[in-house]
């Protein structure tokens, strides 16, 4: 991987965070496989670098875990969360169909 790819995964944050500013980086067994890693998961899921950085922000970050699966139902890609007040009245509806 060139060093420019590598800058740019870092800038990504696929890269664990740099312990010295100023100095040239070294990348040690952590680094390397943490890129090992990524590589890994873009081939094994057909993404790019920017997709899996993307993903881990998801993860990290609340608002945006929320604002992503509130547009995952809005879109159907993911169901809607059920509330217990309706499982409850389709409890009911089904218990009065039977009579």
């Amino acid at each position: 991987m060139s060093p420019r790819m590598l800058r740019y995964r870092e800038r990504l944050g696929l890269l664990p965070p740099v312990r010295a500013k100023g100095a040239h980086r070294r990348f040690g067994p952590e680094e390397l496989a943490a890129v090992v890693q990524a590589t890994e998961l873009e081939r094994r899921f057909d993404v790019s670098p920017a997709e899996l950085a993307f993903g881990l922000r998801v993860l990290a970050d609340p608002e945006v875990m929320q604002a992503v699966r509130d547009l995952g139902v809005r879109i159907g890609r993911i169901p809607a969360p059920r509330r217990a007040l309706d499982f409850e009245k389709e409890k009911a509806l089904r218990l009065l169909d039977r009579r």
